[in-house]
Formats: C-alpha cells, sequence, structure tokens
C-alpha cells in the first residue's frame, strides 16, 4: 500500500488476502489477552459481596483492586522497555502465564490476605498484556490500517464493560465465586496457543553489545510508584491526608523519585529512557492521555452512584447509563482515521478533546433530579468524542517512533494514563466528599451513602451537588490535555515513512503460515 492510502502497483485485493487471514488468528490472539486484562475488574466486583462472606476481610477488600492497580501501573515501562529490548513474543508469552498462574492462586485462596497477594501476581501479568498487546496491534498493520485493529481491542473493552458484570453475578449467584478467576484459564490458553503457533517477530539485527537490562531502573519505577499509589489509593479513606502515613508515603515516593531518575541518567540501556519526555510529540500524548485516565474517573466511578441515588435507578439500570459510552468509543475510533488522514492526528485529537470538554461542562447544568436518558444522551456523546481524541493519539505516536522503540512509547502512555486514573480516584473522592460533608454535615463519603438506604432529598441534592463538582473537574482535566495539545504538541506528527507493503510484509509480525 503506497503511503497515501492507495494500492501499490502490482498488488491486488485477491494478492492481499492471504496476509489478512494469516494475521487473524494473531489478532484473536491479542483480543483475547486484551478480554483477559478487560474482564479483570468489573467481573471481580460483581463478587465481592460473595468473596467476603466467604473469605471476611470487608476492611481490606478495596486491596483486591488497587492491589491488581498498582502492579499494572508499574510494571508498565519495565515491560514497555523488555519488549523493545527482547521481543514482544516472549513479554506477552510470559505475561499471560504469569497472569493466569494469578488466576489458578487467586481461585485457590483460603483468605482475604493471600487473595490479595495473588491479585498482585495477576496484576504483574496484566501489565505485560495491557502494553504488549497494544505494541503488537501496532507492529501488524502499517499505519493506513491501523484504526481497524484498535477498533477491535476498543470493542473488546466496551462488550467487557457490559459483559463482565453480568458474567460475574452469574459465576458469583450460581455457581462459586473462584469460577470468576478459572474462567481466564481456558480464554489464556487459547491465547497462549495461538501466540506460540502464529505469531512470528521480524528478524532482529544483531548486537554489537552484550544485552544489559537495567534492573535497577526497573526495580526503582517499581518501588517509587508503588508508594505513590498506595498514597493516593489510601489517602483520605485508611488514614488522613495529612496523617504521618500519607506524608510518609508522599515524601518516601518523592526520595525514590529522585534516586530513580539519577540511576536512569546513568544507566546505559535505562528502563525509562529520558527520550519520552524531551521529543515534543511523545511528551504531549503523555500528558494528554494522562489527562485522559483523570477525567474517565468522573463517568466510571461516580456516574452510577449518581444515577442510583439521584435518578432512583437501579445496579443493572445504572449500568446501562454508564455503558453508553462503551457503544459510540469503539465506532467513533473506527471511523477516526477517515478524519486524521484529511486534517492530521494533532486537529483530530484537538476537535475530540474539545467535544468532551463541551460534554463534561453540560453535565452539572442537566435539570434536577432528571430523567436517566439525560445522562446517557451525554454519555453516548462524551464515548463518541474520546474516540476522535485517544486513539488518533495512540496510532500518531506509534507512528513517531521505529519498531525498536515501539514498546516503551507505548508503555510510556498507558503508564501515563494509569497514573492519571489513580490520582483522578483519590482527587475525585477528596473532592465528592468534602462537598458530602458541606452539605450534610456530617463527616461522611460518597460510597458509604451509594450502599445505605437513605434516598431523602436533602442526600440526593447533595449527592448531586457532589458529582456535579467532579465534572467539573473532569472538565479541567479535559482542559489540560487540550492545552498540551495545543501548546506541546507539534502541528503534523513527524510520522515515519513506511516501505511499501508488498517490501515489507515479510518483516511484519503474525505472518507465520
Amino acid at each position: 500500500m503506497a503511503a497515501d492510502g492507495r494500492t501499490a502497483p502490482g498488488r491486488t485485493g485477491q494478492e492481499r488476502a492471504p496476509a489478512d487471514r494469516r494475521r487473524g488468528p494473531v489478532v484473536a490472539a491479542l483480543m483475547l489477552c486484551m478480554a483477559l486484562a478487560a474482564l479483570d475488574g468489573t467481573i471481580v466486583a460483581t463478587a465481592v459481596p460473595q468473596i467476603v462472606g466467604d473469605l471476611g476481610g470487608l476492611s481490606v477488600f478495596s486491596w483486591l483492586f488497587s492491589g491488581y492497580l498498582l502492579a499494572v501501573t508499574v510494571t508498565l515501562p519495565v515491560y514497555g522497555r523488555l519488549s523493545d529490548t527482547y521481543g514482544r513474543k516472549p513479554v506477552l508469552v510470559a505475561g499471560t502465564v504469569l497472569f493466569l498462574l494469578g488466576s489458578l492462586l487467586c481461585a485457590a485462596a483460603w483468605n482475604m490476605a493471600a487473595l490479595i497477594a495473588f491479585r498482585v501476581v495477576q496484576g504483574l501479568g496484566g501489565g505485560a498484556l495491557q502494553g504488549t498487546v497494544q505494541t503488537i496491534a501496532a507492529d501488524l498493520y502499517p499505519l493506513k490500517e491501523r484504526p481497524r485493529i484498535q477498533a477491535r481491542l476498543s470493542s473488546v473493552w466496551a462488550t467487557s464493560a457490559v459483559a463482565g458484570p453480568a458474567v460475574g453475578g452469574l459465576l458469583a449467584g450460581y455457581a462459586d465465586w473462584r469460577w470468576i478467576f478459572l474462567i481466564n484459564l481456558p480464554l489464556g490458553a487459547a491465547a497462549l496457543w495461538l501466540i506460540v503457533r502464529h505469531l512470528e517477530e521480524p528478524a532482529r539485527p544483531p548486537r554489537t553489545a552484550p544485552v544489559r537490562v537495567d534492573w535497577a531502573g526497573a526495580l526503582g519505577v517499581f518501588a517509587t510508584g508503588a508508594l505513590l499509589l498506595t498514597a493516593l489509593v489510601q489517602g483520605g479513606v485508611a488514614w488522613p491526608w495529612l496523617s504521618p502515613p500519607s506524608l510518609a508515603l508522599l515524601g518516601g515516593a518523592a526520595v525514590l523519585a529522585a534516586v530513580t531518575v539519577a540511576v536512569e541518567r546513568r544507566a546505559a540501556e535505562p528502563m525509562l529512557p529520558g527520550w519520552v519526555w524531551r521529543r515534543r510529540t511523545i511528551a504531549a500524548v503523555n500528558v494528554a492521555l494522562g489527562a485522559l485516565g483523570l477525567l474517565m474517573v468522573a463517568p466510571t466511578v461516580f456516574l452510577p452512584t449518581y444515577a442510583q441515588s439521584v435518578l432512583g435507578l437501579g445496579p443493572i439500570a445504572a449500568g446501562f447509563v454508564l455503558s453508553a459510552w462503551t457503544l459510540s468509543w469503539p465506532i467513533s475510533a473506527a471511523f477516526s482515521n477517515r478524519v486524521y488522514t484529511r486534517i492530521g492526528f494533532r486537529l483530530t485529537a484537538v476537535l475530540g478533546i474539545s467535544g468532551a470538554l463541551a460534554c463534561l461542562l453540560a453535565f452539572p447544568f442537566l435539570p434536577y433530579p432528571g430523567e436517566a436518558w439525560q445522562p446517557a444522551l451525554l454519555m453516548l456523546a462524551l464515548g463518541a468524542c474520546l474516540g476522535l481524541f485517544q486513539l488518533p493519539l495512540m496510532v500518531g505516536v506509534q507512528s513517531t517512533v521505529p519498531y525498536g522503540e515501539r514498546g516503551t512509547t507505548t508503555a510510556s502512555v498507558l503508564f501515563c494514563r494509569q497514573v492519571g486514573q489513580s490520582v483522578g480516584a483519590a482527587a475525585f473522592g477528596a473532592v465528592a466528599n468534602t462537598v458530602l460533608a458541606a452539605r450534610l454535615g456530617t463527616d461522611t463519603d460518597l460510597d458509604a451513602l451509594a450502599r445505605s438506604l437513605d434516598t431523602t432529598d436533602a442526600v440526593r441534592r447533595a449527592v448531586d451537588a457532589a458529582v456535579d463538582r467532579v465534572y467539573f473537574g473532569a472538565a479541567a482535566a479535559a482542559a489540560l490535555a487540550l492545552l498540551a495539545l495545543l501548546v506541546l504538541a507539534p502541528r503534523r506528527f513527524p510520522v515515519l515513512e513506511e516501505a511499501p507493503e508488498d517490501e515489507k510484509e515479510g518483516d511484519r509480525p503474525g505472518l507465520r503460515p
């Protein structure tokens, strides 16, 4: 295929079909791996009552999610660097095996402490799944065709958001909660077989120097991220924000971050190379998608509570209000290439985040108490806007680096988005709880109200006000993303030229007969 999207001379649709068929098994494996990661949070959340009833540990059950999140976030840059050093296939295979081992151990857990520890093991594998799948997806397809695979991966997340709670509820209610982990085993086994059988990476150029893995940098990134995310997840929940534990964790994270930067500057092959921040395009996308992680917290965490407490909907109906954006997001992403091929990656993303900013600002002005279709319609529009925002940035930034830097680049972007989500959960939770305390005159929080049966008008108005403030905060995050694109990002992404598809098809992964 020529650089402008036209079919290269001498290549017909019939000649291209075998390559597409040979890519099929690898794409199926990537979708299965992504499904393992995407289903994890939604399917586990529905079984928490059964898990706590069997194992106890109500006071620490939140670490079932926090521990997994910590492990995924801090290992993303590590796996990204390893995939550039050793190749995508061994990293994805190792990550899938580790995720399945963690799933098996979770199913065999005998108490809450063991289950939390095994969820961390699961998360260590989940970091490889999220980052490496996105990198291989970019390796598989030339620039013109990447929206096709990205749209498929987005559809996996959309399907998981809807199907996960239903599957988790059925397994927990009619079988046993341990099956929510055991169900990963056949899916993962199928993915492993397809990866081992069909994924073949291009030959790597011989190295003149031996491979040196920056294990000190990897340990520094892991330790810094663990302390920072623990402070953000537990601050204001397990202890006050200005208490000694919070200050100690934040101070320790700052010290470790400084030490890690010093180590990375001296490393021959750093785990987090400085070029991911020195290059304008990558730095802008990192900031923009970090802001995306921030703003996503508002609908995913707070909208279900709003739908139940303010609109009076049941849990299932509230879930459908939230799932509206999972319908429009992948559709918008799939068609985004028709926009960015005409106006460019940066301007397409600017249009998307500008629309998202308008949607987020409109939410606080919805009538009280309102109808369910009103927030659902806003979510539908928000998903469409974010599809135009996220995918062009991901495709664009992956296209500005060569094969040997793509894993690190992809991991840095996903790492920033994950950190944004963690910061957003802590910050917006504090905002919501402050508004509730001011409105109700009691020291309460949104989670406690959501679990209670108190649906008086005063409580409903307090929740409405709290969620409105959260959406204003999400709008501020969208404004930050817009500012990053306008100020930091170049007008045109410096996309690397690709060889004609007929010349490089044999060098693409996933083409083993």
